[in-house]
């Protein structure tokens, strides 16, 4: 079974490992039907590989738990 998808837009980039997959947070279409914001590796030809997608309403979930998460870091370097 072939999933589609489209890259709706790009977001941005985490990481890149030396081997070129890089690790981004950008906008999809899955299966022509279910646009989600998605954070996964791409190899350098544009395959997706393992991830998670998000609805918007996780999306903001997960950016309050950052925020949180980082405020409780305080000052310290990890």
């Amino acid at each position: 079974m072939q999933i589609e998808f489209k890259l709706e837009r790009r977001i941005g980039a985490l990481s890149e490992n030396p081997s070129g997959y890089t690790k981004e947070l950008n906008v999809v279409v899955w299966d022509g039907k279910y646009t989600k914001y998605d954070l996964r590796t791409w190899n350098p030809n544009g395959k997706p590989g393992k991830g998670i997608t998000l609805t918007k309403e996780e999306l903001k979930k997960l950016h309050k738990l950052i925020g949180e998460e980082i405020r409780q870091m305080g000052g310290r370097n990890e």
